[in-house]
């Protein structure tokens, strides 16, 4: 299945964020990104010089033209352009029932620009109350009324942490009842993070409109932004894009509905200096060295390769298959009888369970995440 995804938001003409970011997180996890233009801006990684609010009827005919020919399986809201377009939308969404929306209260750039007027921002209280979630970060939520305010209109609310202090970060999912789901990862320090809240919330509505829960749908989203952090490409001279274009074998058909990717093989080696030597010279990128034990390379298509002395792996190849619900795939397995030991976290932070296929051939599912590329010991 290909998720149809309606974006419902602005123009970034410098790429990291906006319509830009979302467009490139929709694709990059496998949906088909549709676009209603609710604003033209003029800006790159160390401002906004200029904004234009497309007219209210523009953005509604856009939407009404995806409507009535592709169809959507989720929308994605985030830069509203002015209060008009808010109700306008509102007014919209609200005839189509059962579709999720993913509603980004989008007032200020990274850079510090306004992007919401202060009737823009009271308009909101209208997608909060049609949304499935809506995504505010600390500053957002404040100006919303804080959290009880928000709770009360919407569905969920994901409060992202990203403006908090120290250096973790929390998110956390606050569903209609109160019961809620907590994340905390150590904060990666880049200052090119523009676009981290459009990137998060197409990716939920992405998982969404794949079907995902939203618990898992914000779990992938996640992921896919901390991995996008880290492939930053480094442009500008402010707050630069992320690098969407390089997450490719992390998540992009990871989460509680499909099945499990292949993207890691670990080979039996003698001679550690001798192996190493070669896949460097074969073209592979030297990510993790444990000398005299192992190592691991990544291609440049986002696969990673490792090399593990023949006695620890008893001399034969290990192919792994990351998967998204991990504990769902090994009760299946032993619903029919597979043989396959406990899920269990690894040292090496990788959640593992491990089997043979019937000719003996070992295989190892895994949840991974960031850490497959990037764990905390990675090469520099």
């Amino acid at each position: 299945m290909t998720p149809r995804i309606l974006i419902i938001a602005g123009s970034d003409s410098g790429g990291g964020a906006g319509i830009q970011a979302d467009i490139k997180t929709v694709t990059m996890l496998g949906g088909h990104a549709m676009t209603a233009i609710t604003a033209i801006t003029a800006q790159n990684t160390l401002g906004v010089q200029a904004v234009m609010p497309v007219p209210t009827d523009m953005v509604i005919a856009q939407i009404d033209s995806v409507a009535s020919d592709i169809g959507m399986d989720a929308v994605k809201i985030g830069m509203i352009g002015s209060a008009e377009t808010a109700h306008a939308v509102a007014d919209r969404l609200e005839a189509m029932s059962g579709i999720p929306i993913v509603f980004d209260p989008v007032m200020v750039a990274t850079s510090g620009a306004l992007l919401a007027d202060d009737a823009t921002i009271a308009a909101f209280a209208r997608l909060m109350r049609i949304a499935t979630v809506t995504t505010p970060n600390l500053p957002e939520l404040a100006v919303l009324g804080g959290e009880a305010a928000v709770r009360s209109g919407s569905a969920a609310v994901l409060v992202k942490g990203g403006h908090g202090e120290g250096d973790e970060i929390v998110d956390r999912l606050i569903f209609a009842d109160g019961s809620e789901v907590r994340w905390a990862d150590p904060r990666i320090p880049t200052r090119h993070n523009h676009g981290t809240g459009c990137t998060l919330a197409s990716a939920v509505a992405t998982g969404l409109g794949r079907g995902m829960s939203l618990s898992n749908a914000v779990a992938r989203a996640r992921i896919f932004v901390r991995l996008a952090l880290h492939d930053a490409p480094g442009f500008g001279a402010g707050h630069g894009p992320m690098g969407h274009q390089a997450v490719r074998l992390d998540v992009a058909l990871g989460g509680d509905i499909s099945g499990p990717m292949l993207n890691q093989i670990t080979l039996p080696m003698t001679d550690y200096e001798a192996s190493a030597a070669f896949y460097r010279l074969l073209g592979l990128h030297q990510i993790v060295e444990s000398a005299p034990r192992y190592a691991r390379f990544e291609s440049a298509g986002g696969g990673t390769l490792s090399i593990e002395t023949a006695d620890e792996i008893a001399g034969k190849p290990v192919i792994f298959l990351e998967c998204g619900d991990l504990d769902g795939i090994v009760a299946r397995l032993r619903a029919a009888g597979v043989a396959i030991s406990n899920p269990t976290l690894e040292s090496w932070s990788w959640r593992e369970a491990r089997l043979v296929d019937p000719a003996g051939n070992a295989i190892c599912l895994y949840q991974a995440g960031e850490n497959r590329r990037f764990p905390p010991w990675r090469l520099s």
